[in-house]
């Protein structure tokens, strides 16, 4: 037991020490939110405009099919139909039904898949531009705002990011 007591005092001991060390010396630290400094650049901005205008199409092919789903269903309610045409518009119904579902999920995927690509790639860029940033203001560390619990406000980099961002990588 008492090895046990003289270990932990040395480890205790030894913890001061460095935490004193390190204390005493002045580490320069900045806070960027990366997510907000990507999401307010303008490439991003016009990446987002160019997904849009891509899959604007699909989307109003998507719209159409909705249109005549509400026209189906239009019809059936006005209890005007025969058996076998209420029977022939509920399937017509159902493909259609099936096919925009379709079409929406693979949408999704494919928008998901060129968002990824987009932030992959501006995230590196996004890391180079921190980088830089530190060395011009000479900061030590820089660290991820949503992991901080608090910080000032004056530490805040974000928009400094965001700025040297947009110098750096502008908008085509």
């Amino acid at each position: 037991m008492s090895r046990f007591l003289a270990v932990r005092s040395a480890v205790l001991c030894l913890a001061i020490a460095l935490f004193s060390s390190v204390a005493s010396a002045q580490v320069k630290v900045g806070v960027i939110n990366v997510q907000k400094a990507l999401a307010d650049t303008d490439e991003l901005k016009k990446s987002q405009a160019d997904l849009a205008k891509k899959y604007e199409p699909r989307q109003a092919e998507m719209d159409k099919i909705q249109k005549d789903l509400e026209s189906l269903d239009a019809q059936l309610n006005s209890g005007k139909l025969t058996a076998q045409q209420t029977t022939d518009l509920q399937a017509q119904g159902t493909r259609k039904q099936r096919d925009q579902q379709r079409m929406a999920d693979d949408m999704q995927a494919d928008v998901e898949k060129d968002r990824q690509d987009i932030l992959n790639k501006m995230s590196a860029k996004m890391q180079d531009v921190i980088n830089k940033l530190a060395e011009a203001k000479g900061l030590d560390m820089i660290v991820e705002a949503s992991q901080t619990l608090y910080t000032k406000p004056t530490l805040d980099l974000t928009a400094d990011a965001t700025a040297a961002y947009n110098k750096a990588n502008p908008a085509k």
